[in-house]
């Protein structure tokens, strides 16, 4: 009996290792391509290029014979992204350790963020901008143009600093995306660090992009964004597209543009995004 209790005693203390348990890795791309999109919101064919962009950076050197598989590194963490989940549910799920995930999650967003600047770039060479307009032309009829611009609203909770300037129009804590794409919705441009209660051409004015393209860095050329700050009544199915900035340093105004048929004239105002 005393025996016993010593053993409980230095098991207690450390003084004795627990075995490691191991739990098999569920293989997540087996499955088809709805489940995967409804958790990680990306087809196989994207995760699969995903993981293997990343796995130089993921497959660390390591004594360790268990080593945490480079598809459950990526995929568990975009579920978290993906899904707002508590990070022990998705670890329990990919059969790793709540503070391996954390650790994780830091690693993988390093890594896709080094990977921004090879797949999203803005086209200011004049061969990229000349394919852009002829698509875009091709496309909507609309000439000259070398990219199309919105901004969208990520939800987020309420932060504890400076609560009130997330809070967007629609009384929702948000961020404000900017996204500028290419005429096959490639994006080629995305800035997403200003809270939901920042305007749209404040954005743009203030990003790289525009501040390059009012410095001249394009000779020629049109961003397409959406003009619906007409009327507070309209509905977005009553907007139309007006061109908002030009790359000569001035702004357009949508007389230069044909008056849309359910707009008057004195409806229309200028400069606005």
């Amino acid at each position: 009996m005393m025996a016993l209790l010593a053993l409980l005693e230095d098991y207690a203390n450390g003084r004795i290792r627990r075995e490691r348990v191991f739990r098999d890795h569920d293989d997540f791309l087996a499955h088809d391509d709805d489940w995967l999109i409804s958790r990680f919101t990306f087809p196989r064919a994207v995760l699969l290029d995903l993981c293997a962009e990343l796995g130089p950076v993921l497959e660390r050197a390591t004594r360790r014979n268990h080593a945490i598989p480079v598809q459950i590194q990526v995929l568990t963490t975009l579920g978290f992204l993906a899904t707002g989940c508590f990070q022990r549910e998705l670890a329990d799920r990919s059969g790793i350790s709540q503070p391996s995930l954390s650790a994780i999650i830091s690693v993988v967003l390093n890594g896709i963020l080094n990977m921004v600047s090879r797949y999203i770039r803005f086209p200011y060479t004049v061969r990229e901008q000349a394919e852009i307009k002829t698509q875009f032309a091709a496309m909507s009829g609309f000439p000259n143009v070398i990219g199309a611009i919105d901004c969208t609203h990520v939800a987020i909770r309420a932060p504890s600093e400076n609560e009130f300037a997330y809070v967007n129009r629609k009384h929702v804590h948000s961020i404000n995306v900017q996204i500028i794409c290419d005429s096959n919705m490639t994006l080629t441009n995305i800035v997403a660090r200003w809270p939901g209660s920042t305007h749209d051409s404040f954005i743009l004015t203030h990003s790289s992009v525009g501040n390059r393209l009012n410095a001249g860095a394009v000779r020629d050329g049109w961003l397409l964004g959406e003009f619906n700050n007409i009327k507070k009544s309209r509905n977005r199915n009553n907007c139309f597209f007006n061109i908002i900035i030009t790359c000569r340093r001035q702004w357009l105004p949508p007389e230069t543009l044909a008056p849309h048929p359910i707009f008057k004239p004195a409806e229309r105002r200028g400069n606005s995004l």
